[in-house]
C-alpha cells in the first residue's frame, strides 16, 4: 500500500491546529490535520467541569468569528468553546481527521520531507507543522509519594469537589485554575488550603476597560522575552462569576489558608517556604504596576475613562500572611487531597529531529525550527508573551503559513 503523500501535516486539532489551517487555507496551501482525540480534545476532558475562558469573549477568539450568543465582556464556559472551534472547523472547511495517532515523524533519509508513522498508516509531507500546544504532560512534583495516603490529582484530571474524598484539600498553585478550583472547592464547603508561588495580577477591569484591552494597548501582549527565570510565572486573574480580579487577602478573609511554596514533605509534614509575604508583595507590585501605566496612558491620549482610586485600595495582610504557617501537618489539619495546579511540560517524544535543547524544549525561532520544513506552534512565548491564547495563535499561525507558502 503506497504511502499519502501531503504538502503540509498538521499535527494537532485545538486552536493551533485550526489557526494554522485556516491562515494556509487561505493561501491555497494544501495540507492535512490529524488528530488523535476530537477537536478542541483538552477543553473537553482535560478541564474541570466550572471551567469558563480567563479572557473575554471580544478577546479570545479567531477575527473571523465572534461568539454571537455571548456578551463580548463575558466569560465563556469551556462547552461553549468547544463549539466555538468545531464552529471554526466547518468556517474554514478544516480538512481534519481526528481519532488519528501520531507514533513518530522523522525526517526521510533523503532529506524531502518527513515520513509520520500514524495510528492509521504512513503520511509523508514536505512540511509538518507541530501544533500539540503546551498542556502535553501535567507536572505533579515529586513532593508527596504515592503512598502517604493522601488523594493526588493534577488540575488536568480534576472535575468537581464531588471528586474529591471527604476532608480538607490543598491547591498548589497560584494562577488562573489554582485559583479558580480553590474558590469552587470553597464555595462546595471545603476548608481550602492554597499555596502561593510568584505570580503576576492584573485587574481584571479597571477604568471601563478589561485586563486583555489593557494588556494590548500597553504592548505587553507584544513582550518578546521575560527575564531569566520568569518565562513560566503565572497569571492570577479569574473568569469564573462574571470575571474578578483576583486578591488573595480576599480570599483568606473568605476562609482559605495561604501558604508558601509547598515542598519538601517529610513525616506527613508539608513544609512550606517563607515566601508568601514575598509573593504576594510582588504580586501586588505588579498589580500596581498596570495600573500606574494605564492611568500614563489616558493622560497621554487624552482618553475619557472614569478614574478608579478604589482599584489602589490593598487591605492589610491577614494573619496566615504575617504569621505564616511553615510546618503543616497534613493529618491534623484534616488534609485528605492535593490538587497540583502546576502547569504542564512539553512531551515531543514523537518528534525525531534535531531541534531540541538538553531538556526537550524546542528550538526555534518564531516557531521555525533548525530542521527545514519543520514548524512548532502553540507554545509560550513561541514570539511573544500572547502566544500560547487564542489570540495570539491567530498571528503566530500567519507569520508561518507565509513561510511555509514560500518554501512551496
Amino acid at each position: 500500500m503506497a504511502n499519502e503523500k501531503v504538502e503540509t501535516l498538521i499535527i494537532g486539532g485545538g486552536q493551533a491546529g485550526l489557526a494554522m489551517s485556516a491562515h494556509l487555507g487561505k493561501r491555497a496551501v494544501p495540507h492535512l490535520i490529524i488528530e488523535r482525540h476530537r477537536i478542541a480534545e483538552r477543553w473537553r476532558s482535560e478541564r474541570w467541569d466550572s471551567l469558563v475562558a480567563n479572557g473575554p469573549a471580544w478577546h479570545d477568539r479567531f477575527p473571523s468569528l465572534e461568539f454571537s450568543d455571548i456578551d463580548p465582556n463575558s466569560f465563556a464556559p469551556k462547552d461553549r468553546i468547544v463549539e466555538y472551534f468545531e464552529a471554526i472547523a466547518k468556517q474554514i472547511k478544516a480538512p481534519i481527521r481526528c481519532g488519528v495517532e501520531v507514533k513518530s515523524v522523522e525526517r526521510k533519509a533523503d532529506g524531502s520531507g518527513f515520513r509520520a508513522e500514524t495510528s492509521e498508516g504512513v503520511i509523508e509531507a514536505s512540511n509538518v507543522v507541530a501544533a500539540t500546544g503546551p498542556f502535553q504532560r501535567p507536572i505533579i512534583p515529586a513532593v508527596v509519594p504515592p503512598d502517604a495516603g493522601i488523594m493526588q490529582v493534577h488540575s488536568n484530571a480534576y472535575r468537581n469537589p464531588g471528586q474529591l474524598p471527604q476532608g480538607a484539600v490543598m491547591v498548589v498553585g497560584a494562577g488562573s485554575s489554582g485559583v479558580q478550583i480553590a474558590d469552587e472547592l470553597l464555595r462546595a464547603g471545603k476548608r481550602v488550603y492554597l499555596s502561593v508561588g510568584p505570580h503576576d495580577r492584573p485587574p481584571i477591569r479597571y477604568r471601563g476597560r478589561d485586563f486583555c484591552w489593557w494588556l494590548g494597548v500597553l504592548g505587553m501582549w507584544d513582550a518578546k522575552t521575560r527575564e531569566p527565570g520568569m518565562e513560566h510565572v503565572t497569571i492570577a486573574v479569574s473568569g469564573a462569576h462574571g470575571g474578578h480580579t483576583v486578591d488573595f487577602r480576599k480570599l483568606a478573609a473568605r476562609g482559605i489558608t495561604l501558604l508558601g511554596r509547598a515542598g519538601p514533605f517529610k513525616d506527613g509534614v508539608m513544609h512550606c517556604a517563607d515566601d508568601l509575604a514575598r509573593n504576594i508583595a510582588q504580586g501586588d507590585a505588579h498589580y500596581l504596576s498596570v495600573l500606574d501605566a494605564a492611568d500614563a496612558y489616558v493622560a497621554k491620549n487624552g482618553l475619557d475613562l472614569p478614574e478608579e482610586p478604589e482599584a489602589r485600595r490593598i487591605d492589610a495582610n491577614p494573619d496566615c500572611v504575617t504569621d505564616p504557617i511553615l510546618q503543616l501537618n497534613l493529618a491534623e489539619a484534616g488534609i485528605t487531597a492535593i490538587v497540583w495546579a502546576t502547569g504542564f511540560a512539553v512531551d515531543f517524544g514523537w518528534l525525531k529531529a534535531d531541534t531540541f535543547d538538553a531538556r526537550g524544549i524546542p528550538l526555534h525561532e518564531r516557531g521555525v525550527s533548525k530542521v527545514p520544513g519543520l514548524y512548532f506552534l502553540g507554545l509560550p512565548w513561541l514570539s511573544r508573551r500572547a502566544s500560547p491564547f487564542i489570540w495570539g495563535v491567530w498571528h503566530d499561525a500567519e507569520y508561518l503559513a507565509g513561510h511555509i507558502a514560500a518554501r512551496c
